[in-house]
Formats: C-alpha cells, structure tokens, sequence
C-alpha cells in the first residue's frame, strides 16, 4: 500500500520550514509538518521571557533568500524572530501542511517507507525529516528538594507572565539565555541571586536601532542588506570558527577574543573579587559566548547579589548552599536543554533491522554523514544531528542541509530510485575526518575546556556538535558531497556496503 504522504516533518521552527520549502522546491506536494506546540516558530514561540533577542547580528539569522528588511535593530527581539516565521509560513505556503498540538512519540521504518505514530494517530510517508531542533529539551536540575518549594518556579523555555516587583527572586543558571533575562529581573527584584555554576564569555553587544530609512533601503535594494549579511558573518566566521574551529592554527584570535572580553568585563565591574567570579576560566568556545551591554553592570546593583558556592538543597522558602540560606519568593530555572540524553533524538526512531538511532548513537559514537544522514536508516534526514551545526548562525546549518537534499534527491531522480540510504563505508569516513579535525585543530581538544560544562560535549566527552569546518567548505560539501556515498533502489533496498 502507498504511503499516505511523500515526506513527514517532525518540527515546525526554522528548520522544518526550510526543509518542507526544498521538499515544495523538488516538487513534494503531499507533505505533513506536525508540531508539538500550538504554533509554529519553534524556539522563537516557545521561549517569551523578558529581554529574549537572537544573540548574534540579525542579518545573519534568517534565510539568505528570504531577507528581512524590517528588523528593528541590529539584534533583533524575540517578537519579531516570531513573526518574521509566520511571514516565511505565508510566502511559502507552508501552514496548509501543518498540524499544531501533535506530538511523535516514535518512528519505524516499514520495508520502503516510514510509519510516524503521535499521541493520537499512524501516519506513513515515502521520508521521514526530524527537525526537533537543537535545544527543544528543557532540563531542570537535579537538586535536592526542588520539588518542595512552595514558592513560583519558572523554566525559562516555559515562560509564564509574572508580576515580579518587590519579589525576592532566584535564578539558578548564567548562560545565553540568563545573559539575557538577569538584567531584566534585576529592574523589578526586591533583591536578585544568581547562582552561578560557570562563568560565561561576554563580549560587548553592537546593537543599535535601524532607521526606518536604512529599513526602507534594505528593502528597495536587497543587495545592501546582503552586503551587511556578509559582513556580520565574517566577523561571527572570524570570531567563532577561525577562534574555535581553527585554534591549533590561529590561536591569537582566541585569545584577542578572550581579551576583548576580559576588556568589556574591567570596563563595567570595578571590584576586582566580582570580576574573578565572572571571568571563565575555560578558553573561550569551549562554550557558547554571547553579548550584552548590561549583563556585568547588572552584578554591581546593590540588590543584586552573585552567588558562586554550590547548591546543597532547596527547601519550602528558599535555596541553601555551603555559604548560607537565601530566601526567595521566585525561583527561574534558567538551566538550560537537555541534548544528548533526550533530544538526540527526541523520540524513538526504529531503522532497517529494528535499529534504535538513539541506542546505537549512544553505543557506536554520535555521527551523522555531512550532519544529514545516518546508515541503516533509509529515507531519513535528520537536521539536528552530530556534526551538523555550522558557525554560530542556526541558518547556516539549515540551508546547507536545504544543499544537501537537493543534491540528494536529484541524485535519486535521476537513477530512477524511490529510496536512498548512506552508506556505511562513506559514513566512517566523514566520521573519521570530523574527529581528527576536532581532536588535531579545535580548542575542544587543544584548549581549556574542563570546567566549561558545555553543551557542545556529549556525554562521553566528545564535542560532536559543531561541524569542525568553515561555513564555506560547509556550503561546498553540501553541493559537492560525491552521490556515490548513497545506495538507491527503487523499491526494498539490501543492506548497503
């Protein structure tokens, strides 16, 4: 029997989107996007806590042939993240295939095609695309006695609107996202602690608003704001992936980074103790560094209190540690996804022969061929995947997976299959070249990066989360990657060699 669609789409943030309009782009009519929340925009709906902006120049976070002239600012507020998704739904034509308040609890590969299974129903398509995003996961800390106070406690990724004036307020976490929201609490707070567990890389935030008239340019000469694109993503490309990707090779950009950092931090905090408590002592990349002009100045308020010594519990009124008691009326959880235990992948994906991808993930190493594929799983493309993030923009990644499907499927087109499989052979390779590429050139392996308690690191050590490449050579693999690497047939396909 046919299957009820030609591809099913697990995901509708930015990288379902883009995957649904190069499937649109290949003449896949028949698609399903299906959602587990009540819209689309992934992150950029989820997340709606005070101060959420994309943190890197919003010129480069958005598709580069769908601009947006209409950014406010240099970097943009989550707000318009979220409509500028709903414009990219409109253009493309992309809500009629999705359907909102469904979750997939699992996949399995039935001879030549996939059975997805939901909450509530079995679907079948020809190929299966998981876009469940990379930090859709959230984790809540294992503290003892969490779970017995009384007062309000809010995760970040599931923001609830409070009335926090005069409130005694906690916020456990001092990543990106609390980079974000502490100067934000720290306007209303009777008085704020931020439990710090690691110390993040700040560096001063260019933002400025955009003039409606520089707004009105963009939009009557889009090669203008492809100009600014290039530029912001030179500069994130020097910063990020000649710093971090290349350490062995440029490790004075590493360091002119740490410094330029290190600069902004003595700029804003005088006292010399409270600098040491927000000054890394991992090299920088080891974990994902941000901006922000408030952030340090934040800790010198007087109701403001930073607070570095271990959390033993909490109990019905407040948080205890080494140091002391604190009560608290609010407690922010800003602690963070859970990637490698739960969203690698966020549901059970059965291959060829009953093969868990989550269990022979965590048994055979975390590895996707070009961050894209995975042998033993025909039909199968998976976005969030090992090695697949490129630079620091997420749309890197996502139209350099857009390449890869292109290249693909034409590939199959044209020898007449129906089906595509990597195969093992050319998986370990690609496999082989990541590892060696992390392990003789990035400063995961070559810095600092004990205390970092990075995302970027799987459970057993490994940084397989960033592709150790250029964004360039990203863009060429993805164009170039040789078909041959692919098994097709037209109908049940043998095991590949």
């Amino acid at each position: 029997m046919a299957p009820q669609h030609d591809a099913i789409v697990v995901g509708a943030g930015f990288g379902g989107m883009g995957a649904a309009i190069e499937l649109r782009r290949l003449g896949f009519e028949n698609l399903l996007i299906l959602e587990r929340e009540d819209d689309l925009g992934g992150t950029w709906h989820v997340n709606r806590y005070p101060g959420l902006a994309v943190d890197i120049p919003s010129s480069t976070y958005s598709y580069s042939f769908e601009p947006n002239p209409h950014w406010s600012r240099l970097f943009a507020p989550g707000e318009e993240l979220k409509r500028y998704a709903g414009h990219v739904a409109r253009k493309y034509d992309l809500r009629r295939f999705m359907r909102f308040g469904t979750v997939v609890t699992g996949a399995t590969w039935k001879d030549d095609h996939w059975e997805v299974v939901t909450d509530g129903e079995t679907f079948t398509a020809r190929y299966l695309v998981t876009a469940t995003g990379f930090l859709s996961m959230p984790k809540t800390p294992d503290i003892e006695g969490i779970e017995s106070f009384q007062g309000q406690v809010i995760h970040t990724a599931a923001w609830e609107p409070a009335d926090l004036t005069g409130k005694r307020v906690a916020i456990i976490g001092t990543g990106a996202t609390a980079v974000q929201l502490i100067p934000e609490l720290a306007k209303t707070a009777s008085a704020l602690t931020v439990y710090q567990r690691t110390p993040i890389w700040v560096s001063p935030k260019p933002d400025y608003p955009i003039p409606p008239a520089v707004r009105k340019l963009f939009a009557r000469l889009p090669f203008v704001q492809r100009a600014v694109r290039w530029l912001g993503s030179s500069l994130l490309e020097l910063m990020m992936i000649s710093g971090v990707v290349h350490y062995k090779q440029l490790r004075v950009a590493n360091r002119l980074a740490e410094w330029w950092c290190r600069r902004h931090l003595h700029r804003q905090v005088r006292d010399p103790g409270l600098r040491r408590k927000l000054t890394p002592d991992y090299s920088f990349g080891c974990k994902r560094p941000t901006f922000s002009n408030d952030y340090f100045r934040t800790f010198t308020r007087p109701r403001v209190h930073l607070e570095t010594s271990a959390i033993e519990r909490i109990d019905a009124t407040g948080v205890v540690t080494a140091d002391g008691r604190t009560d608290i009326d609010v407690l922010v959880l800003a602690t963070g996804f859970n990637l490698w235990d739960t969203n690698f992948p966020a549901f059970e994906v059965l291959g060829r022969d009953g093969r868990d991808l989550g269990a022979w993930w965590r048994q055979n190493r975390f590895q996707a061929y070009e961050g894209v594929t995975v042998p033993g799983f025909p039909n199968y493309l998976s976005l969030n995947s090992p090695y697949s993030y490129s630079g620091l923009s997420y749309f890197t990644t996502i139209e350099c997976q857009m390449k890869h499907i292109r290249r693909l499927f034409t590939a199959m087109r044209s020898r007449d299959a129906s089906i595509f499989e990597i195969t093992q052979r050319a998986n370990d390779e690609f496999l082989g070249r990541m590892r060696t590429r992390v392990a003789e050139n990035s400063v995961f392996s070559l810095g600092q990066c004990a205390t970092a308690r990075s995302y970027y690191f799987n459970q057993h050590g490994e940084a397989t989360l960033l592709r150790p490449t250029s964004t360039i050579s990203a863009h060429r693999a993805a164009s170039r990657f040789p078909v041959e690497h692919y098994s097709f047939s037209p109908v049940l396909a043998a095991t590949p060699a």
